[in-house]
């Protein structure tokens, strides 16, 4: 797993050295998969309000993710959605949340996260490249 620092190295450094990482190369330390959302509950104890996602990844397992994706999704439409989510990134505590995963989103106009999602079923646990 690849921290801050080392990601930012990654991505700006051009060199040719052997031990030097492209950007193709930090690209494939993400390990980005599909899951199905299966239960989504408010999280009280969060600053900005949130969900707490419990998401199958199918031969991975069922992994747990705070995300704040309240202002367009309500918790009824985000179970049984299929989510594009981190899942190598290893787990933080958020608002008492152990979050295994992280939830991929874009910002709409107005800031809002607007999820990343497959077109089609896929299986679960698919990696996305």
């Amino acid at each position: 797993m690849l921290d801050r620092p080392q990601y930012a190295a990654a991505m700006t450094d051009q060199s040719s050295t052997d031990d030097a990482m492209t950007p193709l190369d930090a690209f494939a330390c993400l390990d980005l998969r599909v899951g199905r959302v299966l239960e989504a509950t408010p999280n009280p104890a969060a600053r900005k309000p949130a969900f707490i996602l419990r998401i199958d990844f199918g031969p991975l397992g069922i992994r747990t993710s705070s995300a704040q994706l309240t202002t367009l999704y309500d918790a009824n439409a985000l179970v049984d959605r299929l989510v594009i989510a981190a899942v190598n990134l290893g787990t933080r505590k958020i608002a008492g949340v152990n979050s295994e995963v992280l939830v991929l989103g874009l910002p709409d106009e107005q800031e809002a996260v607007v999820l990343l999602t497959p077109e089609r079923d896929v299986p679960l646990g698919g990696r996305v490249y």
